[in-house]
């Protein structure tokens, strides 16, 4: 059971798959008219996600994002954008050379690799879980016969798909021989994202606070995967989903009563970020 927080919170950071989303990716009128009550009491939204700006835009326009000061973290924090100008406060990507190293790694260990842009999901070659994630998104999938030269520009991230148990050895390799000079993590059991160093939620979310002038203290953060630890370690509140892993509830300061499907989200803000008359 969760307790009054402090009087003042300034921003409220938003995992969008399993925490805000529901099962069937849509938001439910409670949560979304308890974001928009936010406004009147001076909280900044942020949408904080491993998906492309492409597909954020569509939720940050439901939640009204268009119209007032907020932010979009996309790509696990590779890209940031305002959501009611979409100018680009910061980007990172990943260099040349550690890009063509993770797709050599990961053929030679007999894995594709895929990446996001444009709304299309790029994939070295067609396997169950890209396919997976193209029928839950609606992300056009296109398979692209030389992957290395697509890459050899940078880009915010790579993912490496696969079965999980397997997937770990591809995650040893790649810390060992590059874990200095990227940023990587399971954002799902079967998706090994590789993005650029010192590159997370965490650091998009202090980038921000950092802009609009406010503490860590101040903010409140939402989350339900392993990609969200560091940023509910960083807010001065981190709140894991009922029915989120159970790492992110270990270091999540409270964890909700209510699940995604049962307006968590609504929960929390209810309970700490309506204006205290």
């Amino acid at each position: 059971m969760m307790t009054a927080g402090p009087a003042r919170l300034k921003m409220l950071a938003l995992d969008l798959d399993d925490t805000l989303l529901k099962s069937d990716l849509s938001i439910s009128y409670r949560v979304r008219n308890t974001i928009k009550q936010t406004e009147p009491c001076g909280v900044t939204v942020v949408l904080a996600s491993s998906r492309i700006p492409e597909v954020m835009d569509k939720y940050s326009k439901l939640l009204g994002l268009h119209k007032r000061a907020g932010y979009l973290v996309c790509n696990n924090g590779a890209l940031i954008m305002e959501s009611n100008t979409a100018n680009i406060v910061h980007e990172a990507k990943l260099e040349r050379d550690i890009a063509l190293a993770i797709c050599d790694l990961a053929d030679a260990e007999g894995f594709p690799v895929q990446l996001y842009e444009d709304d299309i999901m790029y994939v070295s070659r067609k396997n169950d879980y890209s396919s997976y994630d193209e029928n839950m998104t609606g992300i056009r999938q296109v398979v692209v016969e030389n992957f290395r030269a697509m890459v050899s520009d940078g880009c915010y991230k790579l993912i490496v798909p696969g079965e999980p148990e397997i997937l770990k050895h591809v995650e040893i390799l790649v810390r060992a021989l590059i874990g200095r000079d990227c940023n990587l993590f399971a954002s799902r059991p079967y998706y090994l994202e590789i993005l650029p160093k010192k590159t997370d939620k965490c650091s998009a979310l202090a980038m921000i606070a950092e802009k609009i002038g406010i503490r860590a203290e101040e903010v409140l953060a939402i989350g339900a995967s392993i990609n969200d630890e560091a940023m509910l370690r960083w807010a001065g509140i981190g709140v894991a989903m009922a029915n989120g892993d159970e790492k992110i509830k270990s270091v999540a300061n409270f964890i909700t009563d209510s699940t995604n499907d049962d307006d968590g989200v609504a929960e929390v803000i209810e309970k700490y970020l309506f204006c205290r008359r």
